[in-house]
């Protein structure tokens, strides 16, 4: 009788699991439409960011992808409410340019490698620097961001990284490894996304 119930107990512990599964799957696919991301960005790339998000998701239900696999002549940097299932805002955005050209290919935690890096970070304060209102940025992937602070990774705004540079060179300038927005977009991205919600950086 032990063995039954066990075995009963297994089987609703497994059925229940893939309800979970399958109903976190159905609720991420429902977002991504809802958000009418379809070509816009790869669905492979949401899953993953708001899989994690949902586990460590900020008070106010806000966060970023930024999707590096795209060139940087298209807009791969997005701001997300997934309460009120908004893209709060879409943009264009740099690399650093020790990454590549047209393309990031090559990623760095290294201080000084003028890189981009990958993975997650929680946003921090806000200052005035060099090049204006700007955002720290802490690195919470091991190895791969977590010297984020040394190397002064942080959201800014910069001249080349506004559209129009596209339309002469094909492609944005690129920062020392910094996300660069268009100087018009910063601040108000910026505010947005300080003091503690998460951004996914992916290729």
């Amino acid at each position: 009788m032990k063995k039954i119930v066990f075995a009963f107990t297994v089987f609703l512990s497994a059925l229940f699991s893939i309800q979970v599964f399958a109903g976190s799957v159905n609720d991420t696919s429902n977002l991504y439409k809802k958000l009418h991301l379809s070509g816009k960005m790869n669905y492979h790339v949401f899953s993953q960011a708001y899989n994690h998000f949902k586990q460590s998701e900020s008070s106010n239900g806000v966060f970023t992808i930024i999707d590096y696999s795209q060139p940087s002549s298209k807009k791969r940097f997005w701001i997300i409410d997934s309460r009120k299932k908004k893209v709060l805002l879409s943009s264009y955005v740099s690399h650093g340019k020790n990454s590549g050209q047209l393309y990031a290919r090559h990623f760095s935690n290294v201080v000084d490698s003028h890189q981009t890096s990958l993975g997650v970070f929680r946003t921090g304060e806000t200052y005035m620097g060099k090049h204006g209102y700007s955002l720290r940025l802490d690195g919470l992937s091991k190895g791969k961001n977590d010297n984020a602070r040394k190397r002064a990774i942080v959201i800014h705004g910069a001249d080349y990284a506004n559209p129009g540079v596209i339309k002469k060179a094909g492609q944005l300038g690129r920062s020392w490894g910094c996300p660069a927005l268009p100087t018009y977009l910063a601040k108000k991205a910026i505010d947005m996304i300080k003091n503690g919600t998460f951004i996914y950086a992916y290729s």
